[in-house]
């Protein structure tokens, strides 16, 4: 018997879900892989949190944890992800269905793949509308027209009848956007929801996802890659790297003094806006493939700071400030000498 979830409005910056030592292995032929090692953070009402990190480096893995979407077997799921104090991993599949989409909804990287060809648009909502909230059909068609029209579709009365392939990529990406927010969620997972558009359409669906986001006041989960989108989009921000978190700050001040080795060369791979003919940073080496990862950090290979200790042992997090964490012992013996010397 699982305890009734509260459908109380939260106040802006309370906890709204929070994942707790989430680990999601795969067994393979080639051993163990650890997608997802231990993540923890917390999503807030009304805030956004990114999840920023190299492909394969386990951010959309985390995001289909919470919600249940790995097979298992082969993978298979520990730890905790609580929804307003109810941790979702107890629950039956029954009663994660009636999670899933409705109070905690995902927008998918590639609209083309994640719409169904053969049904319109309007009938994909409206089957969400009816499932979860219990509405007719003539009900569900009217909200679908309503939520093109939140997420400004022109003449969404005719677009409701149109199947997605009719529809410009920028279209297709604001369909997913209503699909999703169609129910009123309380979570919105947002992976890589820019990819493939134009500047001037990322720009649209951003500013959309926060327009909706403040009138709402859900809790947004941005998974991205792009830093520039982390900085304009972002409250908070987790770097993760070959399925763990190792770092995590408020955006401000991520930037300001980023101290992880790899999101220091993430920051410095940014291209910048000036003259300068400098050619980009790169980080050497290769992400360690998951089912070869050792003890150790798993970026000590690449990480001009690693010493013997690094090769050894996995650096634990530690506060750095307020709120600011990192897993880096290079930095914790920083942190660590400068308090001595303010200290003395």
């Amino acid at each position: 018997m699982t305890t009734p979830m509260s459908q109380a409005t939260l106040a802006p910056g309370e906890p709204l879900l929070e994942v707790d030592n989430l680990r999601t292995y795969f067994s393979t032929l080639a051993g163990t892989v650890r997608s997802v090692d231990g993540v923890s953070y917390t999503v807030r009402a009304g805030r956004t949190l990114g999840v920023v990190g190299e492909s394969g480096c386990g951010k959309s893995v985390t995001a289909l944890s919470i919600l249940r979407l790995v097979p298992t077997p082969p993978g298979r799921h520990m730890g905790a992800v609580r929804l307003r104090g109810t941790d979702l991993m107890q629950l039956s599949e029954r009663e994660m269905r009636q999670i899933r989409g409705n109070r905690i909804s995902m927008i998918f990287q590639e609209p083309m793949t994640s719409l169904n060809p053969v049904l319109t648009v309007g009938r994909q909502i409206a089957e969400t509308v009816q499932l979860h909230q219990k509405a007719s059909r003539a009900e569900a068609l009217q909200r679908a027209v309503e939520m093109l029209r939140l997420v400004q579709i022109p003449e969404p009365e005719r677009r409701v009848n149109e199947y997605p392939h009719q529809l410009s990529g920028g279209m297709r990406q604001r369909v997913m956007i209503a699909l999703a927010l169609a129910c009123n969620p309380e979570v919105l997972i947002a992976d890589e929801p820019t990819t493939a558009l134009d500047v001037t359409i990322q720009a649209q669906i951003l500013d959309l996802i926060k327009r909706l986001q403040k009138e709402l006041g859900m809790g947004v989960v941005m998974i991205t890659h792009d830093l520039g989108v982390v900085a304009e989009s972002c409250d908070r921000v987790v770097v993760m790297y070959a399925g763990k978190k190792v770092e995590e700050a408020d955006v401000v001040d991520l930037f300001d003094r980023p101290l992880h080795p790899y999101t220091r060369a993430l920051m410095a791979s940014m291209p910048a806006m000036s003259t300068s003919s400098a050619r980009l940073h790169e980080i050497p080496g290769m992400v360690p493939a998951a089912h070869e990862l050792g003890r150790g950090c798993a970026f000590a290979a690449r990480c001009a700071q690693a010493r013997e200790r690094c090769r050894r042992e996995t650096p634990p997090l530690s506060t750095q400030g307020d709120g600011h964490v990192v897993a880096c012992f290079a930095v914790q013996e920083q942190w660590t000498d400068e308090a001595a010397e303010v200290s003395a």
